[in-house]
């Protein structure tokens, strides 16, 4: 499976116990979209593996417990440590209406209400505090920050996001 055709679940953070468990970090709001992983796929390289979970347990917040078939020592732990781990799209949850992923605007063309069409999506930085909507104009790679009281309209059919950017705001860049 190609990573195009899989999302970004979490990672794994650090060994648990010498028989092999580890602890994996998910990276999400609702943790109960979770409870019933079977298999992750484990990035080695740009190359995902998938790996068959033969126990888990929700530790501590956002880190789930996990015993891996196949994986029974420390060493075996050690490999995989760090490793990002993903799940195909069709295990993402069903958003409500005018919700969407991150990576379904990639390619979208984004209008503003004063300055017209101000570029394509590249991707959202999610690192920091809010997440920021990247956007390629005119050799320029424009920030803005992904807000609810931004956002007019999702045009997903003709791959459009309409805004409204606070006076100034696109001034920055043009």
């Amino acid at each position: 499976m190609q990573k195009e055709q899989c999302f970004y679940v979490g990672k794994i953070a650090k060994k648990f116990s010498f028989k092999g468990e580890v602890l994996l970090y998910l990276d999400t709001d609702d943790l109960s979209d979770y409870e019933n992983l079977e298999s992750v796929l484990v990035d080695f390289h740009g190359t995902l593996v998938p790996f068959l979970i033969e126990r888990k347990q929700w530790h501590k917040g956002q880190f789930l417990r996990v015993k891996f078939d196949e994986v029974d020592t420390e060493a075996q732990a050690d490999e995989i440590v760090g490793r990002e781990v993903y799940l195909p799209l069709e295990f993402l949850p069903e958003l409500e209406e005018g919700q969407f992923y991150y990576h379904e605007i990639v390619g979208f063309q984004v209008q503003d209400a004063k300055h017209g069409n101000i570029g394509t999506v590249l991707g959202v930085n999610d690192s920091g505090i809010q997440p920021l909507l990247v956007i390629h104009f005119q050799e320029k790679e424009i920030l803005i920050p992904l807000l609810d009281e931004f956002i007019q309209q999702l045009d997903k059919p003709n791959q459009t996001l309409y805004l409204k950017t606070p006076p100034g705001m696109m001034e920055l860049y043009l």
